[in-house]
């Protein structure tokens, strides 16, 4: 894959697109024989990798912060109740 087909900014993209976008790069690096001239897309299958992790580790933080509120928001309605 070259480099004109990569999109600039990761960051716009769903863990999805990025997942297919990681998937095109592997085929393409095992569709090739000599591994010697794959080395630059290699490096940003990896890059491409370091990204998608991130990006998982944001979304997992994000849902246990809401998940965190929506318990907290429950629990205060659980307790007005008891009070009354």
């Amino acid at each position: 894959m070259k480099d004109k087909n990569l999109p600039n900014d990761y960051n716009s993209l769903s863990l999805e697109e990025l997942t297919n976008e990681a998937n095109k790069m592997i085929e393409d690096l095992e569709s090739h024989k000599d591994l010697e001239n794959s080395i630059e897309n290699y490096q940003n299958l990896l890059k491409l990798n370091n990204i998608i992790e991130k990006k998982f580790q944001k979304n997992v933080k994000d849902i246990h912060e809401k998940t965190k509120e929506n318990i907290l928001k429950i629990t205060s309605k659980k307790n007005a109740k008891k009070i009354k």
